[in-house]
């Protein structure tokens, strides 16, 4: 690897720079104005200087080294030897600290996408400016003709991606451009090298996860898995957690084994930077110090016994043979790539499931199983040891180390980092931490040989996307808010100056007051100290008079006004600043119009919240939740077209969302017959596979069936209910929209009616029965099954035995809707009857269906109890509603009556030959 600075260093960088006196421009660098647009002038002017391909490279190789040296002097270290300043600046600005220090301010409001702005502080800005700005230039790309053609694109989506990590939140324009390469990169992919195919599987993987595109991102981990042929399974074996535990019990592991395990430990190949150049790495390198639990009850790893044939997994699968016979205390060692993998899928998890402690129970074993390899990269051991810490912040057992083992990554970054005093200009803007040589640190400072150099760190920085020094701190504070260390987390804070953390720290400790001060002070300045000349870097302890006074704008505004703009919009309940972080945006700034949007409808004003949305989806048209909460305002407000729309716009872009697919039902489900909308015909969208006995009849409706929108609401709510079978209310709204099909789809409604029983059973008993429901399941059942009659008195129990054998529907033979409507009644709605009558008497046709007189008469005589029980029918006709109650009482008892004169000399079912149902029907009925 050859060293960054020499390439800085080359004819062609400093022509580039400006360093030298160009016959084409006749400019230098000297002045601050415009320097990354100068720099991509003389790109253009470089690349006539030179023939065939050979510009080509020499752009790549000079942007390439900016931003590996960037990454290296912010994200994983070490240091760099060599002042970025003296290297890449004309010595007039190099030399002169304000100048430089302007200049270097200037760079990080240049690189402000859509009102997000990168952090103030970021350390050796300008390497990653010249970085962007070359390999964002055509001339950089290579012709498809040229060999390095994809990887000219590569390094384009690499460089955009790591400045949508530098930026607070996602910027909508630069994610268009991060996919639009991809999808060309896509169409034109040529395989090269097994460890290249999945190194750029697994870094689009990284870039899906950034976006939040979880499901995209899986299967492009599960590709690369298929293309190194790696194995791992998350299944369970029997051992020991605790120092006094005698039993042992299933503990969660990870089994893993690399393709070649056996060479594993002798070499790990890499991709070396973003060009896909293969190389060696040592094996045996040094790794960060990791902290032992320390615990009284806990071990230090789970005590695993031998292992067994045939362990069953926790999805349901059987562990493939290679991996049976591992032992999780003692597996292989993995490959580099292959950790990689566990680890992306650890934050996959993470992204798709609810944090709670499953969760970090699923997601803990992939981190164990990266810790425990012994052929492990500098750069991924750290990003295992950082997951691990994130997991173990939650658990009261575990709570210690995990702070511990942030702190000690967060001072083994800074230190690794942080240039030595000599190559810093005392005024330049960086982080506030004391000298190298002094810096604090929870574990000593390794020595050059106990530590990994910087080939080494960067090998697969892309692909892990690991967070930079002050995202790591501030991820530190986070966590002592957590914990309740309000003034450990502030002191970061303020040290890093992130004052819309520490406004919204103190905002969340109930001082609003506070939050406002310092936010107004970052934004506005006193009219008395606006007419003196003053540093535009306002602090906390800025002697301001009141927060009342501080109405005169600063200018410039801070690169990150569009976000404290929305922050103080927040603290005060004021659209106008929400109006404001628009406009200082030029109308990019999507969040602005979110939190107006929030604003207008927490007032009820639904058509101002409509707008506001719709600005917002202008500038970012992938932003689900905002589609989402665009779709219930429109609910809301009775736009039944609009929402069918918002909600389709969002199962577009998250098609497993189990609301989305339930609202736009319920938006559908309200729509009248001759209404179109778009993407409200889901009976043609090809991509929905459902089962079920109405599909073929869904599919072929006419587009004029005034049921066309109802049966679009079925199948989504069908599709809804399989997403999230826990949800009662889903259940309850698929049975309230099949029933008003025309046929119904009696196997749809039974399926819903037994999950809300199952969900709400015990909760609510009787009350989760529709009986209405059941009413008419029953009357279908006995409609298209008619029964050949009850047998007379004098019939012997062999005969009626006869009677059902040539009826052909005994227990055993029953299939389909009529074996699953018995079911329902028999097994799950009985047992929760307890005071319906209607309900009793559903179970009295069903028995006489079946030729049971037995237990037909049984639910008759319920029901009539359950008459009787009723408070208030002793008091006649004194008013209308105890009348009601008596006529129920009267028709209760007729029905009962009827019941023995026609029951109580049949056959009893379950009793001996020629014993009757009821010998005493007489007295009983007197």
């Amino acid at each position: 690897m050859t060293d960054p600075r020499e390439i800085l260093n080359m004819r062609a960088s400093e022509s580039l720079l400006g360093k030298r006196t160009s016959s084409s421009t006749g400019q230098t660098n000297a002045t601050s104005d415009k320097w990354m647009q100068r720099v991509t002038e003389r790109i253009s002017t470089l690349a006539k200087d030179y023939e065939g391909d050979q510009v080509y490279h020499i752009l790549q190789k000079i942007g390439i080294a900016a931003l590996d040296s960037f990454l290296q002097s912010n994200v994983t270290g070490p240091p760099l030897q060599w002042d970025s300043a003296e290297v890449i600046f004309h010595p007039e600005i190099a030399d002169d600290p304000q100048e430089l220090s302007s200049l270097r301010q200037a760079l990080i409001q240049d690189l402000s996408v859509d009102g997000e702005a990168v952090y103030q502080l970021t350390p050796n800005i300008e390497l990653f400016c010249l970085a962007k700005c070359i390999l964002n230039h055509p001339a950089s790309l290579v012709p498809e003709e040229i060999p390095g053609y994809l990887d000219s694109y590569w390094a384009r989506v690499t460089v955009n991606f790591w400045h949508q990590k530098l930026l607070n939140e996602n910027a909508a324009s630069l994610q268009q451009v991060i996919y639009e390469d991809l999808d060309h990169i896509e169409e034109h992919l040529r395989s090269r090298t097994i460890e290249d195919d999945a190194a750029r599987l697994i870094q689009r993987a990284t870039i899906h996860t950034q976006h939040g595109f979880d499901n995209r991102a899986r299967e492009d981990l599960q590709r690369a898995t298929r293309t190194t042929g790696f194995e791992f399974e998350l299944t369970g074996r029997l051992g020991k957690r605790t120092k006094f535990q005698e039993n042992e019990l299933s503990q969660l592991v990870v089994l893993a084994r690399s393709a070649d395990d056996n060479h594993a430990e002798v070499s790990c190949v890499k991709p070396s930077s973003i060009n896909g150049t293969l190389g060696n790495v040592p094996s045996m390198a040094p790794k960060p110090d990791e902290l032992n639990l320390n615990d009284d009850t806990l071990l230090e790893s789970i005590a695993f016994s031998k292992p067994k044939a045939n362990p069953f997994s926790v999805n349901g699968s059987n562990v493939s043979l290679p991996l049976e016979n591992l032992d999780p205390s003692d597996q292989p060692p993995l490959n580099p790539l292959d950790s990689i993998i566990l680890l992306a899928y650890a934050s996959s998890i993470t992204n798709t499931s609810p944090s709670d402690g499953l969760t970090r129970e699923e997601t803990l074993p992939y981190a164990t199983r990266v810790l425990q390899g012994s052929s492990i990269n500098w750069q991924i051991y750290t990003q295992a040891l950082l997951v691990r810490s994130r997991i173990e912040g939650y658990r009261s057992r575990t709570i210690e180390r995990g702070v511990l083992q942030m702190q000690a990554l967060v001072d083994q970054v800074i230190v690794e980092t942080t240039p030595a005093p000599s190559t810093a200009l005392p005024s330049t803007p960086s982080i506030q931490i004391q000298d190298v040589s002094g810096t604090s640190s929870f574990l000593p400072r390794p020595k050059p040989s106990e530590s990994a150099p910087a080939r080494e760190r960067l090998a697969y920085i892309h692909q892990l996307a690991s967070p930079t020094r002050w995202e790591l701190e501030a991820e530190l504070a986070s966590r002592w808010v957590s914990l309740g260390g309000l003034r450990t987390a502030l002191e970061i804070y303020e040290r890093l100056q992130m004052w819309a953390e520490v406004a919204l720290c103190w905002a969340a400790n109930d001082r609003e007051d506070k939050a406002r001060m310092i936010i107004r002070r970052q934004l506005y300045t006193s009219a008395k100290a606006s007419k003196e000349p003053r540093q535009n870097k306002p602090t906390i302890d800025d002697d301001e008079v009141s927060v009342d006074n501080l109405t005169v704008e600063r200018m410039p505004l801070p690169a990150d006004a569009p976000r404290l703009l929305c922050i103080l919009g927040d603290l005060e309940q004021s659209p106008s600043a929400y109006e404001k972080a628009w406009d200082v945006s030029n109308h990019r700034y999507g969040r602005a119009q979110r939190s107006l949007g929030k604003y207008y409808f927490r007032q009820g004003d639904l058509q101002k919240a409509d707008d506001a949305y719709a600005k917002s989806l202008k500038v970012n048209a992938l932003n689900h939740s905002t589609w989402f909460s665009l779709g219930c305002i429109r609910l809301q407000s009775g736009n039944w077209t609009g929402a069918v729309d918002a909600f389709g716009r969002a199962i577009q872009i998250e098609d497993k969302d189990a609301e989305s697919w339930s609202n736009m039902a319920a938006a559908l489900i309200q729509l009248p017959a001759e209404a179109n909308v778009n993407g409200a015909d889901i009976d043609s969208q090809k991509s929905l596979d459902y089962s079920g006995e109405d599909d073929d009849d869904i599919s072929d409706t006419p587009k004029a069936n005034p049921q066309k929108h109802i049966r679009s609401a079925f199948v989504a709510l069908k599709r809804a209910a399989a997403l999230k079978r826990e949800s009662h209310r889903i259940w309850q709204n698929l049975l309230n929209v099949a029933v008003k099909l025309s046929p119904p789809p009696y196997t749809d409604i039974i399926i819903a009616q037994t999950r809300l029983i199952d969900l709400r059973g015990k909760a609510e008993g009787e009350n989760c029965i529709d009986i209405e429901v059941m009413e008419g399941l029953l009357a279908h059942l006995i409609a298209i099954s008619p029964s050949p009659g009850l047998p007379p008195a004098t019939q012997t129990a062999a005969a009626d035995e006869n009677v059902k054998e040539m009826d052909g529907r005994s227990n055993g033979t029953r299939m389909g809707f009529e074996n699953m409507l018995i079911t329902l009644l028999q097994s799950k709605i009985t047992p929760l009857i307890t005071t319906s009558r209607r309900l009793h008497l559903l179970v009295a046709k069903l028995a006489l269906h079946l030729r049971r007189p037995a237990a037909a008469l049984e639910a008759y005589e319920k029901a009539w109890r359950c008459t009787l029980n009723t408070s208030g029918w002793e008091n006649g006709t004194n008013d209308t509603e105890a009348e009601e109650k008596w006529r129920a009482v009267v028709d209760a008892t007729v029905e009962l009556v009827d019941g023995y004169e026609s029951l109580g000399e049949r056959m009893n079912e379950n009793g001996r030959d020629g014993e009757v149902v009821e010998k005493g029907w007489r007295f009983k009925g007197r």
